[in-house]
């Protein structure tokens, strides 16, 4: 049978001597999948070597030779391939490259050492391009192209001192990746990035303009701020290190009010930049401080979380909590990127990754039903999750598809609702009586335990108005039972649950909202239903009804 032709996993270009064939061909062994160079292929159809084409025909046929052969390799090389050092600077082929970018190809440009990488080009020899002095024709082709494959490439890997195998599982680390990108018309895009090693990204999304970085992060997550702050120390920046108390007690405007007393101090001014790093709580407040200094600087989130990366993190929604409620003091501000590292999940204890599959689940119930379908397949394997055992295993891919669905879920209705006027209000599927939950167990309960138990009160809610029938209901407790999810509660009475609901964000005056359902992907909104029915739903999650 026939090979049936795909475009390639990934192009990379880069300078004469970046190791662009080296690396490319450890990057195909390690995936598994071919590689091509396309200068050999360029080679094959000219029936000889560049440089003697160089010479017998002048660049410019050259160059109209490799764009022919890269337009087809783009549709037929499915593997990695490889492009010559000049290939980028020819406009058909930046062309070419852009549109297998808007087809949800990886542009990789390696980013070599010019020492290093000029070393290994005066060895290489075949570089028309180099002829004479190689080392200062190099440099004056670097200050040329530099701006281009900067521009041109969607995926930026610095090799600086890297073996072949470590710049090798960097690109393959950043192919690899799920890229979300989250816009609107009241918001400046960025991306979500999801994978292994995404955090080698930090300081690309912060950008050049940043003198002075906040990094605000909780002492579990120790081992990953340590990794952030080399990476920021290594890119430039003087790093200011923020500790803050873990989870919602980590929410306070005494702990904003700190934090903001030292970015004075430390002189901290509108181009230098936040990052926060940590749980769902530290990534709200991160965002709140970034959004309220200087009436809003630079941050980039980096979630260490499954619930984090599935949710606080992404969406613009900052925010820090009073005694009176949790989030009600806040503001609408997105972020520059959000860097979703799933190897921060090898560290996430079991019970912590569970509470996140809440987040997941809801999303699957007012929008995507196939993450429902995944969940359902893969609900042992998910209630069983190992961190130390988790790279690498089958369950990664798992976990990598559920965020990605979810951010997607979460990233339609930011796009077209950022300030919650409506849309956006389904994503509280489960939290208004979820977040009272909260309240009243002065968060001893994790959000997506919460949340799942909204979920099922949400779902006895529209059941008891008519909305849904019970079969639908009963689905919502076995499928979050069998994640390891709580689907009752019998911790406040009812006078106190009703309260809090009254003062939850979606409330208009003295009017209760809730999101409910008709049907799976099909959430509505619900204005000041009938007090006997809410009540009869509260009553119904206080035990396994």
């Amino acid at each position: 049978m026939p090979r049936i032709a795909e475009p390639p996993v990934a192009v990379l270009i880069g300078m004469p001597g970046a190791g662009k064939t080296r690396v490319g061909g450890e990057v195909a062994q390690m995936l598994g999948v071919r590689f091509t160079d396309s200068d050999e292929v360029i080679e094959q159809r000219a029936g000889m070597r560049i440089t003697e084409y160089f010479s017998e025909y002048g660049e410019p046929k050259f160059r109209e030779l490799e764009s022919q052969v890269i337009a087809d390799l783009l549709h037929t090389a499915d593997g990695i391939v490889s492009l010559g050092g000049g290939a980028p600077m020819t406009e058909s082929v930046r062309r070419n490259l852009q549109k297998y970018i808007s087809q949800g190809g990886k542009v990789v440009y390696l980013q070599a050492d010019p020492q290093e990488a000029m070393e290994r080009a005066r060895r290489g020899g075949n570089r028309p391009m180099l002829a004479g002095d190689a080392d200062a024709r190099w440099r004056a082709l670097y200050e040329e192209r530099d701006p281009v494959f900067d521009a041109v490439a969607n995926v930026h890997v610095h090799t600086r001192g890297s073996s072949p195998q470590h710049a090798a599982r960097k690109v393959m680390d950043m192919v690899m990746e799920h890229d979300v990108h989250v816009t609107g018309a009241s918001i400046t895009p960025y991306d979500v990035r999801i994978g292994v090693g995404t955090s080698n990204h930090l300081a690309e999304v912060l950008g050049d303009r940043p003198v002075r970085i906040a990094l605000i992060h909780t002492a579990p997550v120790q081992r990953h701020s340590d990794r952030a702050r080399a990476l920021l120390r290594q890119a430039g920046y003087e790093v200011s290190d923020v500790l803050i108390p873990d989870a919602e007690a980590g929410k306070t405007i005494e702990v904003a009010n700190g934090i903001w007393q030292r970015l004075g101090n430390e002189g901290f001014t509108r181009s230098d930049a936040v990052v926060g790093l940590g749980g769902g709580a530290a990534t709200d407040l991160a965002g709140f401080v970034a959004a309220t200094w200087m009436r809003g600087i630079r941050y980039v989130n980096c979630p260490t979380s499954l619930l984090a990366m599935v949710d606080a993190s992404t969406g613009g929604k900052t925010g820090i909590n009073t005694p009176q409620g949790k989030n009600l003091v806040g503001s609408f501000y997105t972020p520059a990127g959000v860097l979703a590292d799933m190897r921060a999940l090898e560290t996430l204890p079991n019970d912590i990754f569970i509470e996140g599959l809440g987040e997941v689940a809801k999303s699957g119930f007012i929008r995507d039903p196939e993450i429902l379908s995944i969940l359902e397949n893969h609900a042992q394997q998910l209630r069983e999750f190992n961190g130390s055992t988790f790279l690498g295993s089958p369950l990664e891919d798992v976990v990598a598809e559920l965020i990605e669905r979810t951010v997607k879920v979460k990233a339609y209705h930011v796009s077209n609702d950022l300030r919650e006027a409506g849309l956006r209000e389904f994503l509280n599927y489960g939290h208004t009586l979820g977040h009272a939950i909260e309240q009243i167990e002065h968060f001893k309960w994790r959000h997506g335990n919460a949340v799942a138990v909204g979920c099922v009160f949400a779902a006895e809610l529209s059941n008891i108005l008519g909305y849904i029938d019970q079969d639908l209901v009963d689905y919502h407790r076995q499928l979050l039972g069998s994640l390891g999810l709580p689907i009752s509660w019998s911790g406040g009475d009812w006078d106190s649950v009703l309260a809090l609901m009254h003062r939850d964000k979606k409330a208009r005056g003295n009017t209760l909202r809730f999101v409910v359902l008709e049907g799976v992907g099909h959430p509505i909104h619900l204005d000041d239903p009938p007090i006997e029915a809410v009540h009869e739903a509260f009553e119904r999650i206080r035990s396994a009804h």
